[in-house]
């Protein structure tokens, strides 16, 4: 598949097949989000791979929802803000890069044949105790990953998302 291709089949996956997710294939994603671009090249961002059952229920607790008990691996993706880049109007761009490192990921995986879920609407006191995180230490999202267990249509964006016309500008934004 080329990138495009890949782009349109990924979905929010929140149905998974119970099978583990194969070492080599983690450590690709992980790599995949390794290699991506991020201000001034701090890499602001760690990834947290949970796979026992003990931890999956610290994620659960976090994020209650019967379906993401279906994914076999989360990976939370976490900001560290003392490492992160500034704009000179002091816009910490911690949520952009470690947004730019998660979406490598779940494109890798989607090339892989996983299914993902984007997950941000979670308790994150709650995940941040559970996990011990440090303050300096956010959690942006939790990304559940795992073989899917159902099917989406990849031309879905054919319908379900604005045309060009209605998102692109040349040279000025013009909207009435």
């Amino acid at each position: 598949m080329n990138l495009l291709e890949i782009a349109k089949a990924r979905y929010s996956c929140r149905n998974f097949k119970p099978d583990l997710v194969e070492k080599d294939k983690i450590m690709t994603l992980l790599e995949a989000a390794r290699v991506a671009p991020s201000g001034v090249n701090f890499q602001p961002w760690h990834f947290i791979v949970i796979q026992s059952s003990e931890n999956l229920e610290k994620i659960h607790q976090a994020y209650k929802r019967e379906w993401l008990k279906t994914a076999p691996l989360i990976i939370v993706a976490c900001g560290d803000h003392d490492l992160s880049w500034r704009r000179n109007d002091g816009k910490d761009i911690l949520d952009i890069d470690v947004t730019i490192a998660i979406d490598h990921l779940i494109l890798q995986a989607t090339e892989l044949g996983l299914g993902t879920c984007w997950v941000c609407n979670f308790n994150v006191i709650r995940l941040k105790e559970n996990l011990k995180l440090p303050d300096h230490i956010e959690p942006i999202a939790i990304i559940p990953i795992g073989y899917p267990n159902d099917v989406t249509d990849p031309d879905r964006h054919d319908i379900k998302r604005k045309s060009l016309n209605e998102i692109v500008h040349w040279e000025s934004i013009s909207i009435l």
